[in-house]
């Protein structure tokens, strides 16, 4: 399984960089439609679990606008000869790069450095359809780098208690 990177255009120079954060409907994947846009700020050591939308999937655009994150996507389509499998990209403030999270995937990442991340999503976030697998689930066995933050990871009390991957399988 490969993600899908979008690579914006950065200019750098003595004084900072300048980055494009405008995607033109030329890299734009196919049938997305920008619906919502939002942010997060998350301290180093926080790990954002495996998230999802049960109902009125999202796809995602999502880049490190802040920082430094190891982002983490999943195949949760069932019918996919992928289904259960994972990719990862470290993304960086000035990498030039987003991340394409498509319709039937889990989202997640592990903050390097604190970080502030964006997320343009094709529709909008509805709470009662949110969900999310563990984050370090035996069966998924993501490879975390958690030796770059020493081990020391901070949860949501919603990701402590998410399902697992095989609660996910049987529903």
């Amino acid at each position: 399984m490969k993600i899908k990177l979008i690579k914006h255009r950065v200019i750098k120079d003595n004084r900072g960089y300048f980055e494009k954060d405008y995607v033109d409907s030329q890299e734009l994947p196919e049938g997305f439609v920008l619906r919502e846009n939002f942010y997060t700020h998350s301290v180093k050591g926080v790990i954002r679990a495996i998230h999802f939308q049960q109902v009125e999937e999202q796809a995602k655009i999502v880049r490190c606008l802040k920082g430094k994150i190891f982002d983490v996507i999943v195949d949760l389509r069932i019918d996919s000869p992928d289904f259960g499998q994972w990719s990862s990209v470290m993304l960086e403030e000035g990498d030039g790069t987003s991340i394409f999270v498509p319709r039937g995937f889990g989202h997640g990442y592990l903050v390097i450095e604190d970080a502030v991340v964006s997320y343009k999503c094709d529709e909008y976030f509805y709470s009662e359809g949110d969900s999310a697998i563990l984050w370090d689930d035996p069966e998924l066995n993501i490879d975390w780098p958690t030796d770059l933050i020493n081990n020391e990871i901070i949860l949501s009390e919603k990701d402590r208690r998410a399902q697992s991957f095989q609660e996910f399988k049987l529903q």
